[in-house]
């Protein structure tokens, strides 16, 4: 069902004729008793004038702002009102506010698996509003609750669709490394899931990330030697370069080095810079060869 607009006047008009009708009844009642002979006709006017003092007063309808209501009209949807004020629509109709603010769902912590099948621990918060008024009535039970369970489900399938982290491959998309990345998936995905709703996600985020207890020691022990095999590789490739240009240097300033006294040098130089204590330099004052 899509929203459409119902017919609505300014609700001042229908206050002004409700207290008319009221006054005018009361008065053609009483004249009527009073008088010396009681006159019909002033109490069969004055009762029209209360019934018409009813009508008024069931077509009043005060919208708040960034609200709308709803207009249904002994099962039928006549529309919807979503101008802030006192407004007159049709008379003996139900009007259901549903509010069009900008809203929060923040998930609870979940347990998933991610891509690679370790359980991870992830939770996100839905920055969301209603955009169709009645499709959020109609189309759904409780809107506010379809918002939430699919919310949960959403970010459930979108942590199974990648890895908590990425260690062999760095171009991967991973939750810890792409969490812009993930959000806006997770955001598309929604997008799609509450339209159905009238609801328009406007931004989603992750709130938690972490491994689940039980491997998290595990998989930071991972981690760490990860990183310090990565630093010895920069530590070595650095080193490697550092001795070519000295070795180049070398040559070009005019010292010759025979193959044995190159290998002592590169020896002596990647030991020096590749190792993570201070060398201990030693003066060698006899024969390489000796």
């Amino acid at each position: 069902m899509k929203e459409k607009q119902a017919w609505h006047v300014n609700g001042f008009l229908a206050l002004l004729i409700a207290l008319a009708s009221i006054a005018g009844g009361i008065a053609l009642i009483v004249a009527g008793s009073t008088s010396t002979e009681t006159n019909a006709v002033f109490i069969v006017l004055g009762i029209v004038l209360g019934a018409v003092f009813v009508v008024a007063v069931s077509s009043l309808t005060i919208v708040q702002p960034n609200d709308s209501k709803v207009i249904t009209f002994f099962g039928s949807y006549v529309g919807t009102v979503s101008r802030s004020g006192m407004w007159m629509v049709l008379p003996f109709t139900n009007k259901s506010t549903v509010s069009l603010k900008v809203r929060n769902f923040n998930s609870q912590t979940l347990k998933v698996n991610d891509a690679e099948g370790n359980p991870i621990e992830i939770g996100a918060v839905v920055v969301f509003k209603v955009t169709d008024s009645a499709k959020a009535s109609f189309d759904v039970d409780n809107y506010e609750k379809f918002v939430a369970i699919q919310s949960e489900t959403a970010v459930r399938h979108t942590a199974a669709q990648y890895a908590y982290d990425t260690f062999e491959n760095e171009d991967a998309l991973s939750l810890r490394g792409n969490a812009d990345e993930v959000a806006n998936e997770l955001m598309k995905e929604l997008q799609t899931r509450l339209s159905v709703a009238g609801v328009k996600v406007i931004e989603t985020r992750l709130t938690h990330l972490a491994y689940a207890p039980e491997i998290a020691s595990a998989m930071l022990q991972r981690q760490q030697a990860i990183a310090i095999v990565s630093a010895r590789q920069k530590i070595v490739e650095g080193a490697v370069g550092m001795v070519d240009s000295a070795l180049k240097q070398l040559i070009e300033n005019g010292i010759e080095l025979d193959a044995e006294r190159r290998a002592a040098m590169v020896n002596n130089l990647m030991v020096a810079i590749v190792s993570d204590r201070a060398a201990t330099p030693v003066i060698n004052t006899g024969s390489l060869y000796t």
